[in-house]
């Protein structure tokens, strides 16, 4: 699997999801995944914790789930703060629950799982950051400003 990414591609993702699962979600506000999950929500997306060990409580006003399974939504993205190994099981329950994009965040590569996913139609993105990709692509307007399909 390659890591390079077209701009187009990118922002078709970015701009067509909706509701992001984030897989990895922590309750410390000093953590990359709280941080993102809030810049995330900033910019109008839908952002669901997922995280087992505080499953069933409240994170940036969402109800955090267990498994991705266990979500009763329809989920556009998975966004990966697991490690790479990890990442592979994630992926499965993505391809599950058809989830239409899997993003894998800075570090996370695990080019088995990638290639998985793509055989099941998903998008694959790894080793990027929606933080940092949504403004370089241009795309970090004032929520209301965004259009989206």
């Amino acid at each position: 699997m390659h890591l390079q990414y077209d701009d187009q591609y990118l922002k078709q993702i970015l701009t067509e999801t909706h509701t992001i699962a984030l897989v990895g979600a922590s309750p410390k506000p000093h953590r990359d995944s709280h941080r993102i999950m809030a810049y995330l929500q900033a910019r109008g997306y839908r952002v669901i914790p997922v995280n087992p060990q505080i499953s069933g409580g409240v994170l940036l006003g969402e109800h955090v789930y267990g498994t991705l399974s266990a979500i009763p939504h329809k989920i556009d993205m998975v966004d990966i703060f697991r490690n790479s190994e990890a990442a592979g099981e994630v992926c499965e329950e993505a391809i599950k629950i058809k989830a239409k994009t899997i993003w894998m965040q800075l570090g996370v590569v695990n080019g088995a799982a990638a290639r998985r996913a793509s055989e099941y139609g998903l998008q694959v993105v790894m080793d990027r950051c929606p933080k940092i990709e949504i403004p370089r692509l241009g795309l970090d307007l004032p929520v209301n400003l965004i259009e989206r399909k």
